[in-house]
Order: C-alpha cells, then structure tokens, then sequence
C-alpha cells in the first residue's frame, strides 16, 4: 500500500518508520529542510520537501496513486487542508487528519474527512478510574451518518446504579446495543435489565448527542 504522511515531526516520523517496516511504500511531506535531512537520515530518501497543502507538491508525492492520505502536522488548518486537496483533488480513497483542537472535530467531518485523531480525546478515553466524571468513549463514527457507537461506563456513584435500563432517560435516537458486566460475558440489554455499578454499555447514539448521554448516566 502506498501511504503518504504530511508532516515529518515526531509523530510523522514513527507513524512512517512503523509503516515501512510494515513494508509499506511511504512519502513523507516535510517543509522543514532539517527535518527532511533527520527523516531521510532514519528512513532513506522517502521525503517530499514543499507544503502538503500545495496541489503541486501533492502531486510530486504521487498523490494521485496513494490509498491512504494522513496529515499529522502540528496545525489543524493545515491537515483539514491537505486532506481536502488529497481527495478532492486526487481522489485517495481515505484520508486521516490529527487534531489538535477536539473542537474541530465536527467541522473536519462535515468536510469530509474519513477519520480524526485527537490526542486530547485519546489521553481522555484512556483516563478511568482517577476522573470518574468521563464515562463516555468514542468507539466508531460512520462517514456520511449522524451515528457513532459509545461506550458509556456507570460509575459507582451513578444514579443509575440498581435502576432498570427503561428508567434511563437516553436522548432520542440513542439505543442500548450491548451490557458488559465484569467477569461476565457481554449481554443484550433488555428493558428490564438492572444496571450495576461499573457496567459498560455499548450504545448507538446520534453524533453530538455525548453531554446528554453523560446526563442520563451521571
């Protein structure tokens, strides 16, 4: 597979080094002369120097035969850009932008974008136990669908815990898909199914609808 990566950083350098020990063909998209020079001293010659948001430099990279478009840079302005002009222009068939900001998280999927990464969002999700108040994990986002797949985790102080399923106001359009217990296989979740302190529980929800679900579970 051939995969070009926007910004020869830190994190664009690891994600390119896993990727070609992967044996994957690899560009990287650098417009810093000195990191192109630490990259290709690591890696060998699999540097492009120029702007990963500029038609001509994309095309230079071969964009027009990549199957996958991640841009890493450290400005969100510049990846939402770069992934644009990669599938508008060139047609790659599945884009990644990092997010710096969460809140433009919603902007870069109304444009298309096939997947965000949000280093807050992931340092966040994989917080549990030492800030009990974020119980909701983005598992899934569908492209071109206002529905995502949640887990919501009920906290022991929840005022949920010893309640049935039907009692828990869920916002319009969420559903309960999936009940993980603890030591427990995963269960289909019934009306009448009585929720435990530290239960999981897979829901459908419709995009945006988190500080709601946050509400009903608090």
């Amino acid at each position: 597979m051939y995969v070009i990566v926007v910004g020869g950083g830190q994190l664009g350098y690891h994600l390119a080094k896993a990727l070609v020990d992967e044996g994957h063909e690899v560009a990287v998209i650098e417009k810093d002369f000195g990191v192109v020079a630490c990259v290709e001293d690591e890696l060998g010659s699999v540097c492009v120097h120029g702007n990963g948001c500029d038609a001509f430099v994309l095309k230079e990279a071969g964009a027009d035969r990549a199957s996958l478009f991640i841009a890493v840079t450290g400005m969100d302005e510049d990846n939402l850009v770069a992934c644009q002009m990669a599938k508008h222009k060139f047609n790659v068939p599945r884009t990644i932008a990092r997010l710096r900001n969460p809140k433009n998280e919603l902007l870069f999927k109304v444009l298309g974008i096939d997947v965000t990464v949000s280093t807050v969002n992931l340092i966040l999700e994989h917080i549990s136990e030492s800030i009990p108040t974020h119980s909701l994990t983005h598992l899934l986002s569908f492209q071109d669908s206002e529905l995502e797949v949640v887990e919501m985790k009920v906290s022991p102080s929840s005022s949920v815990v010893g309640k049935q399923l039907q009692e828990v106001a869920l916002p319009r359009g969420c559903f309960a898909c999936l009940l993980i217990r603890k030591e427990q296989e995963a269960l289909k979740p019934r009306p009448d199914s009585i929720l435990e302190s530290n239960d999981r529980i897979i829901v459908a929800a419709k995009s945006h609808a988190g500080d709601k679900l946050r509400n009903a579970f608090s």
